[in-house]
């Protein structure tokens, strides 16, 4: 009888081991996601306190990975009434889970991509043509612009592939699985 409770236990470090080795595929810390999978397992919010010791981080090094997984949009700070300290929460929809991974990262790709293009269009369109007597250089400019069209174009449909996730207009066209969305539930 007194085995059960190691294997429960073996059981859940597993899972938990699981959750971080998958964050990779999300170029994710496996930190971030065995932090993540112990939240999850925890089936509450934890303080800093319970995830340090639960770790075995330091408490600054466990700050450091909750504020990461907060601009994730995977975790965030909650209240609860006669807790002193913050609270973190991770999102119990494994689906919600997996759109704000995929999202952040394009989001961050995206903001990345349209400043350079920016930055380079202005540079470009800073060069004055008619002082320029080579037309190779003209005609190299010329496809640069457009090449600059193409790239902003990209990222304006990755732009839009991020809202269909975000807006879960995704499940009308890949359901969820009835039932299964939510851990513990």
């Amino acid at each position: 009888m007194d085995e059960f409770p190691h294997q429960l236990e073996e059981s859940k470090e597993q899972f938990i081991e699981k959750i971080a080795d998958n964050m990779r595929t999300f170029g994710v810390s496996e930190t971030i996601g065995r932090v993540l999978g112990i939240i999850y397992m925890n089936r509450e919010p934890m303080t800093l306190d319970q995830l340090s010791e639960a770790t075995g981080m330091s408490k600054v090094r466990m700050s450091q990975v909750v504020r990461q997984m907060i601009e994730l949009n995977i975790a965030e700070k909650v209240f609860k009434k006669g807790v002193r300290k913050d609270l973190i929460k991770v999102e119990d929809d494994y689906y919600q889970t997996f759109i704000s991974l995929f999202t952040s990262n394009w989001r961050k790709a995206i903001s990345k991509s349209r400043a350079f293009e920016r930055k380079l269009r202005n540079e470009l369109n800073a060069m004055e043509a008619e002082e320029w007597q080579d037309e190779s250089a003209i005609q190299e400019k010329q496809e640069l612009i457009e090449e600059i069209k193409l790239w902003t174009d990209y990222y304006d449909w990755i732009s839009r592939l991020v809202e269909f996730f975000e807006s879960g207009e995704i499940f009308n066209h890949v359901p969820k699985k009835e039932g299964g969305n939510q851990h513990g539930k």
